[in-house]
């Protein structure tokens, strides 16, 4: 798999030691228009100096500083003459290997509390309380020479240090957080601190993109584009067609697992932009496949083969093809453990399901960015808002939708209650006020009562969240009244179905997908 060119422009490096909010990190610097980086918190300082660091962030976890094992950066690391800033355990090593201590507090200090004085560098301009997120069950007890208590809490008396001169600075909650309200406030003071400058910006995103394609695909590879009609891949195929101009042939795979109307709508929606599209119908090839097949990450995988493999086909009618390209983003890297020492928590088809043998280079602009971001440049390149803003949709479609085996059968029931759903939020206008809904068909069976008759029929799940990154989601409060508009007219129009529930879990613990 090709590896995406190093970045020039400064940036801010986040050594990862198993934090739930190490993204979050990467996530707050881009809002402010830094360029930051995740790498594992072993990474070498060769790899380090590679990404051109401005500034060094020491990310939480759930290790000791104590503990045998406990994760530390490489040596040379915090030699460098760079800000670094601790968090959580990364503040902790900090004023640990500097000659501070480190004890088991008297009690875990877990949720919100407030600063009972703060002040210092990182704290400068800011007013008023200061909300922070804690979760932390050991803390500094005795500070390294050279350092200072910079904020406290009743029960942490120290709560953030610095030491002014060699740029060394720590936190024990996580400014991260949206618990933390004025967290962005003291990272943009880190920044300030770093000297970086904030030209992460879409224009910005946009000419680094175009100038790597180029330098990777050079003046004669033609480009091949697996593309779904969803926000990622349309925004890919104006950018490679900047960048690549005629040299790119986007191909649309009709693999039978397709919403209602969905093939047209991606065919009117692209085709007036000027996109080379093909439309290939691929959906008895891949039914074949899938047939039996109940395991999720099975079906991803089996998918994720057929899919190249069809490219591999309109490659030898329509190529030669030097490059296959995918909408592959930063999540999707991150839950198929595309980081190392990341959990597997499930194979994305365009990141665990490709094949050994894959007969073309990688081209994968959007890897290293958040689905926001990648709103952000669509709307410069001139994707219309109706795709543009678009709920995203899996590369697996309604297989990893309807759980269990799949039939034909099965995914017309699905299609319909989707139908049904989408089309309900947009008719009460609260469409835009999710950032992902779906219908999923369980394989549940259960007992109803239709016109005085009994029926033995299909339980489907709606499922609505929120979110910013698609990193965490909470569910969507959407009105009592309109799910029960909804449940009724599913029940009354799909005569299959005679349960409606909605699930009401946040991720984490449960992913936004069922499968």
């Amino acid at each position: 798999m090709t590896e995406p060119s190093q970045p020039t422009q400064p940036s801010i490096v986040i050594l990862d030691f198993g934090s739930q909010y190490t993204r979050l990190i990467a996530r707050r610097f881009r809002e402010l228009n830094a360029y930051s980086v995740i790498l594992p918190g072993s990474a070498p300082l060769e790899r380090i100096l590679q990404e051109n660091p401005r500034g060094i962030i020491l990310s939480g976890g759930p290790s000791s500083v104590y503990d045998e094992q406990a994760p530390r950066p490489a040596p040379g690391v915090l030699e460098l003459d760079v800000p670094v800033l601790g968090v959580c355990y990364g503040m902790q090593f900090l004023a640990q290997q500097a000659g501070g201590d480190v004890k088991r507090a008297g009690k875990r200090e877990y949720g919100k509390a407030s600063l009972t004085e703060y002040g210092g560098e990182l704290f400068r301009g800011i007013e008023g309380e200061f909300v922070a997120w804690m979760s932390h069950s050991d803390s500094v007890t005795q500070l390294p020479a050279g350092y200072q208590v910079v904020a406290r809490t009743e029960d942490t008396p120290v709560t953030a240090i610095e030491n002014s001169e060699t740029k060394r600075y720590g936190v024990q909650f996580h400014p991260e957080v949206v618990h933390t309200p004025k967290g962005g406030q003291l990272l943009a003071n880190f920044l300030d601190i770093c000297g970086i400058q904030r030209d992460w910006t879409a224009e910005h995103i946009i000419d680094e993109l175009v100038a790597d394609v180029q330098a990777q695909v050079g003046e004669d590879g033609r480009v091949l584009l697996g593309i779904s009609g969803g926000v990622d891949s349309s925004t890919l195929s104006l950018l490679l067609a900047r960048a690549v101009g005629e040299r790119l042939t986007a191909v649309f795979i009709d693999h039978g697992l397709l919403r209602l109307g969905e093939r047209e709508q991606v065919e009117a929606a692209l085709r007036p932009l000027g996109v080379n599209l093909i439309t290939v119908d691929a959906r008895e090839e891949f039914m074949r496949h899938l047939e039996g097949v109940s395991d999720p990450e099975q079906k991803r995988k089996i998918i994720g083969r057929e899919f190249i493999r069809a490219f591999e086909r309109e490659a030898r009618d329509h190529g030669p093809f030097d490059f296959l390209a995918q909408g592959t983003l930063y999540p999707d890297v991150i839950e198929s453990a595309g980081g190392e020492g990341a959990a597997n928590i499930k194979s994305h088809h365009n990141v665990g399901g490709l094949p050994d043998d894959l007969q073309f280079k990688l081209v994968e602009p959007f890897r290293t960015l958040f689905k926001d971001e990648v709103r952000e440049i669509a709307g410069l390149l001139g994707l219309p808002d109706e795709v543009r803003m678009r709920h995203p949709f899996p590369g697996p479609g309604l297989a990893i939708r309807c759980l269990g085996a799949i039939t034909e059968d099965k995914l017309d029931i699905l299609r319909r209650v989707d139908d049904i759903f989408i089309s309900g939020l947009r008719e009460f206008d609260l469409y835009d006020d999710c950032s992902q809904a779906l219908a999923v068909l369980t394989p549940i069976q259960s007992v109803g009562v239709m016109g005085d008759e009994r029926t033995y029929s299909y339980t489907v799940a709606l499922r609505a969240v929120t979110t910013g990154d698609f990193m965490t989601a909470e569910w969507a409060r959407l009105p009592y009244d309109f799910l029960a508009t909804m449940s009724n007219r599913i029940v009354n129009q799909v005569h299959e179905v005679n349960r409606v529930v909605y699930d009401i879990t946040g991720k984490p613990p449960a992913t936004i997908e069922w499968e």
